[in-house]
């Protein structure tokens, strides 16, 4: 049984939590004492302003922004599995026509969307940023110049911070205000708006504010208090006493500052031996399991951002749930791809095809079957059925298709043609049970 955030927290009022509670104490001091300007203003100010900047505090007081939350790492992991799918699915122009639809050569279209969409960016990092900033700020923005005749020159991403929409009532059109190296402003048919879940018209939801807000505050709190644990030895805390000899507070701080000078910290930590004269005797106070790792309270986060962002656990190195490394977990994969990666491609594509064409005709798709890469036997089962033959009917791919697939150079003749399952069974001797 995982022990949430809320419950560790609890426990810093039972005696023996002595890290915890020392650590919640210096972190009370710290934000009492704040005087810098712009925490005044986180807070207080309105929620819903600071939303409008990304900012926003945790129940566990920890201000959460996209960078500070890329900082936890299952934040990190779940954003770059996400992104990391998107960017390796290559996406192809098709044109319908009455006999079905057939893939364009668009060269610069092409190239542009799989390889290099501006001078500056790989189409790999532009499709990694716009789906990072999907998830981390609620849209993502890549602006489309175009020449006199009105073909696309090139495009650039741009930082969400960068570009403001604003919604015209009357038109039901969106403008766009950039404020990148100069000022200029961009119509909605050069501008390809990707958004989030709950897109309003004018902005989405982001992850981090909605449902990971929480979840990742929590994470930053324990990572703090990890890192300060750590800092100071990772070993149980220690008390001097000197019996019945009274000390002044002076003295006091000097032997309390002299320890700590001489064993605390990583570089001093089982370094020297403890030498204590003057009647001096230390004593070590014992430290709960929770206290000196929160294994079970980190589990918990982790499996919680995992939740929110819609990324299996054991896709970001969490495995303790799963009940095995066979099919439970290829099926835990295929749902990733269904109900996690499918909704943003589907996103996707429907602002390329609305942006890109005036007409029903063209369309651009991202190939699906890409996905298949890297799993040998899913693909054989699909390639398999996909010729046909006995026992799996009528063909619906051509040997030569499936080798254009691989890169392989077609063999022609009867590697061209479709396996016609009739065409086979009328060939078969009589009599025969082949």
């Amino acid at each position: 049984m995982t022990t949430t955030w809320n419950e560790v927290q609890s426990r810093a009022q039972a005696p023996g939590s002595t890290v915890l509670t020392r650590w919640r104490n210096e972190r009370e001091s710290a934000r009492a004492t704040e005087t810098a300007v712009s925490n005044e203003v986180i807070a207080s100010s309105d929620p819903a302003v600071l939303e409008l900047f990304g900012v926003s505090r945790a129940a566990s007081g920890m201000a959460v922004t996209p960078e500070s939350a890329m900082r936890v790492s299952a934040v990190y992991a779940s954003v770059t599995r996400i992104a990391g799918v998107i960017s390796q699915i290559p996406i192809h122009q098709y044109e319908r026509s009455a006999a079905g639809r057939q893939q364009v050569e668009n060269k610069p279209l092409w190239w542009m969307l799989n390889e290099e969409p501006t001078a500056c960016f790989t189409a790999a990092s532009m499709w990694e940023q716009v789906v990072a900033q999907m998830l981390l700020r609620e849209s993502g923005f890549v602006y489309m110049p175009r020449n006199k005749v009105g073909d696309i020159k090139e495009m650039i991403p741009l930082p969400w911070d960068a570009v403001q929409p604003e919604r015209d009532p009357k038109a039901r059109r969106l403008s766009y205000y950039i404020n990148d190296v100069r000022r200029y402003g961009a119509d909605q048919d050069d501008m390809l708006h990707f958004p989030g879940f709950g897109f309003d018209g004018v902005r989405a939801r982001s992850v981090i504010q909605y449902a990971a807000r929480n979840a990742a505050g929590n994470a930053m709190a324990m990572d703090e208090y990890s890192g300060k644990f750590f800092a100071n030895g990772a070993h149980p805390s220690i008390v001097l006493s000197t019996g019945e000899k009274t000390l002044s507070p002076k003295q006091k701080e000097d032997l309390r500052e002299a320890f700590a000078a001489k064993y605390s910290g990583i570089d001093n930590a089982h370094r020297l031996p403890l030498v204590l004269t003057e009647g001096i005797k230390a004593d070590t106070l014992s430290i709960s399991a929770e206290d000196s790792q929160l294994l079970d309270a980190r589990k918990f986060q982790v499996v919680d951002i995992a939740r929110a962002f819609g990324v299996p656990p054991h896709l970001i190195g969490e495995t303790s749930a799963a009940t095995s490394w066979g099919s439970g977990l290829e099926e835990m994969t295929r749902a990733f791809m269904l109900f996690t990666i499918q909704p943003h491609l589907r996103r996707i594509e429907q602002e390329l095809n609305r942006k890109l064409f005036r007409t029903s005709r063209h369309y651009l798709e991202f190939n699906r079957d890409a996905m298949l890469e890297g799993n040998s036997k899913a693909q054989g089962d699909f390639f398999r059925a996909a010729l046909g033959g006995p026992g799996t009917g009528q063909g619906w791919m051509a040997a030569d298709e499936i080798r254009r697939l691989k890169n392989l150079p077609p063999m022609g003749g009867s590697a061209a043609e479709l396996y016609d399952a009739s065409a086979a069974q009328s060939k078969k001797p009589t009599g025969s049970n082949a």
